[in-house]
């Protein structure tokens, strides 16, 4: 086998040698592995109801029987009944992003990963067999090996490591899949493969015949292990911060090609909606990892290193703002999880309430003195303000001191109102009580704020001016990026099939006519521009020369030669078959290839499908304020952090569908 390692000492199916494919690991025993495992589980839970419920529905429409129709309803209660919950569940799982950070003794705020769209194994070996002999006229026998290696790389990207590996893992099938199309997925021929994907939202399943879904979901794949990767970093060194930032653009830029070149896709997770607003979330998270970067080596405590912090504070509050004003319109709002709305809320105002922090230190504690440049802070001062109160102006509060600590106070007092409704919107969420570190340092941004004020000698609110928005402003705004990963340079696992002479019909068709020899076609549209002649009379020329195989045809006697030619198929295949239905109310959407296929009839001659019109169309394109420095406020803990407390064991991967993953 290609691409192999030998360290681990696991044995293949076929017992030819220990090894696992570089970039995957499918022994990994890890708690993303767990909750991979756990996804998985629920998948086959979700399409056993769904199957239930299909059944069901058109029992209703079948009988005329009242006694019949009410006994139908109840067990449609039941079964809707039944999917909430495990809708509940898999949100659950969207929800515990504890188990992807990072550890360490003083952490961050915890980022949002994506968690893997699920796949079941697919078998390419019959139909390609089957079709190498009908279309090459080859032995698909001699090709075993190929498409176990085909089948292993598939295989592999479904249980990817956490690393550039198993980006790249990803990249090579991703790149192997046009080469597949171009070779066996003929437009007018179906091959009887179907790809079946599960939403990572929803667990609805969604299955097709067609390469597409295969495409798209390996992109989306890609994106979400970027994200993985971006959310584990060491956020408390520069070298990790760097990496968390290039992993979420790169996540955005895959999401980003993922919505320009799938415009269709029948599976919701993958909808113009949701991938606008994930691409909104991972640029946010690259975002506030860029503010994070400026704040590690320590805030000056200067006027103004304080007025950059605060613009930057409020420029990740603004983006994250944008994240949750997507997450709440229709039909986002209906399926994402709770935990992800909640979160962009809590962080929105709690980095709008560390932009009022920072101007209230910058006016509180930095006075205008003689040596100072009046007119560059005037000028500072102005550009950190939309507007300002009444009657005053910059000069104003800069010179008059009364004027600077009223704003300096009510900055302190939007603070403050600011954590408290942080904490407040935590609370809401029992899934963000999981995370104590949020907690944590939600309550000593807080605390840090009162601190402030009790320092100003503030015991009451004697004064209501109200503090000035804050203009949010970046030197370093997060930009999506394309990786260079998302195609790479493979070797064609079927080269063999076709290596003859490419031959222009339209440059020989004068010399074919004076000639007069005759061409017994094997196509039955005839030879044509692009064919491949693969044999001159009974001589095989795959791996001829262009001189070999001209010296044979110019040898040829008036009675002619047979020539055999090889025809690609056409590269502008028509739209593909709609194999799933789409509404508005997405727990009524469902595959009907996928409900009608029983897991345990492996037969495809059972599979009865309807075709319908095209559905998808692919498009072209700690340490509060001292002297000299601030930092952001942490949660120390001597020790262990929540993520790294014991796990709750989830069933063994042998009491799952043979289509589970174990990844």
């Amino acid at each position: 086998m290609t691409d192999t390692l030998l360290p681990n000492g696991m044995k293949n199916s076929r017992g030819d040698s220990n090894y696992f494919r570089k970039g995957c690991n499918p022994f990994a025993q890890t708690g993303r592995s767990k909750l991979q495992n756990k996804r998985a589980s629920l998948n086959q839970q979700i399409i056993k109801e769904m199957r239930m419920r299909a059944g069901a529905e058109n029992l209703l429409k079948a009988t005329s029987n009242n006694k019949v129709k009410e006994m139908v309803l109840l067990e449609l209660s039941y079964v809707n009944a039944n999917l909430q919950l495990l809708m509940g569940q898999l949100e659950g799982l969207n929800s515990s992003v504890e188990v992807y950070q990072n550890t360490h003794e003083t952490a961050n705020i915890p980022l949002i990963p994506l968690g893997l769209k699920e796949t079941k194994e697919i078998n390419f070996s019959t139909p390609f067999k089957d079709f190498i002999l009908e279309h090459y006229s080859e032995d698909g026998n001699s090709f075993e090996d190929e498409i176990a290696d085909l089948m292993d790389l598939r295989q592999a990207c479904r249980t990817p490591s956490r690393s550039e590996a198993g980006v790249e893992l990803f990249a090579k099938y991703y790149s192997h899949l046009p080469l597949m199309e171009s070779r066996f997925f003929a437009p007018n021929r179906q091959t009887g493969i179907f790809f079946t994907w599960y939403d990572s939202f929803t667990g609805v399943p969604v299955c097709q015949q067609n390469l597409s879904l295969e495409k798209a979901s390996i992109l989306f794949n890609m994106a979400a292990l970027y994200s993985q990767i971006g959310t584990r970093s060491d956020r408390q060194t520069i070298v990790g911060l760097q990496e968390a930032i290039s992993s979420f653009q790169k996540a955005a830029g895959v999401l980003n090609h993922l919505k320009e070149t799938f415009t269709h896709t029948p599976s919701y997770d993958m909808s113009p909606a949701m991938l606008s607003m994930l691409i909104r979330m991972m640029l946010a998270q690259a975002q506030e990892c860029l503010f994070e970067k400026t704040a590690l080596p320590g805030i000056p405590n200067q006027f103004y290193s304080l007025m950059k912090m605060a613009q930057e504070a409020s420029k990740v509050s603004e983006t994250y703002d944008q994240v949750h004003q997507s997450m709440i319109q229709t039909p986002v709002k209906d399926n994402v999880p709770l935990f992800w709305s909640t979160m962009s809320q809590v962080k929105t105002n709690h980095y709008r309430s560390m932009a009022h922090y920072f101007v209230a230190s910058a006016l509180l504690d930095h006075q205008l003195g003689p040596n100072d440049d009046e007119d560059k802070q005037e000028k500072t001062l102005s550009q950190v303000y939309d507007r300002l109160p009444e009657g005053r102006s910059p000069l104003d509060i800069l010179k008059k001191k009364d004027e600077r600590e009223r704003i300096g106070k009510a900055h302190i007092r939007r603070a403050i109102l600011g954590h408290e409704e942080a904490l407040r919107i935590y609370g809401l969420c029992h899934h963000l009580n999981k995370l104590e570190i949020l907690e944590d340092i939600l309550k000593a941004s807080h605390q840090r704020s009162l601190k402030k004020r009790s320092e100003n000698d503030e015991e009451e609110f004697t004064d209501y001016t109200e503090a000035p928005d804050i203009i949010s402003k970046t030197e370093h705004k997060a930009e999506m990026e394309v990786p260079a990963t998302t195609k790479v340079k493979v070797s064609d696992f079927f080269q063999r099939l076709v290596c003859g002479l490419l031959i222009s019909f339209h440059s020989h068709c004068c010399f074919f006519v004076h000639v007069g020899w005759c061409i017994q076609q094997v196509t039955a549209d005839g030879l044509k521009e692009g064919d491949y002649i693969v044999a001159v009379g009974d001589t095989d020329c795959k791996w001829s020369g262009v001189s070999d195989v001209m010296r044979l045809l110019k040898d040829v006697n008036e009675e002619g030669i047979d020539i055999q030619v090889v025809s690609m198929m056409d590269s502008n295949p028509p739209m593909p078959t709609k194999s799933a239905t789409f509404c508005g109310n997405l727990p009524k959407t469902y595959s009907m290839i996928c409900l009608a296929y029983d897991d345990d009839d492996k037969n495809p001659k059972s599979r009865k499908v309807t075709k319908k019109s095209s559905f998808l169309s692919w498009g072209l394109k700690n340490k509060l304020k001292s002297a000299s420095t601030l930092s952001l406020p942490t949660a120390d803990h001597a020790s262990t952090q929540p993520w790294n407390k014991p796990y709750p064991t989830f069933p063994s991967s042998s009491s799952y569908n043979n289509d589970s993953v174990l990844y």
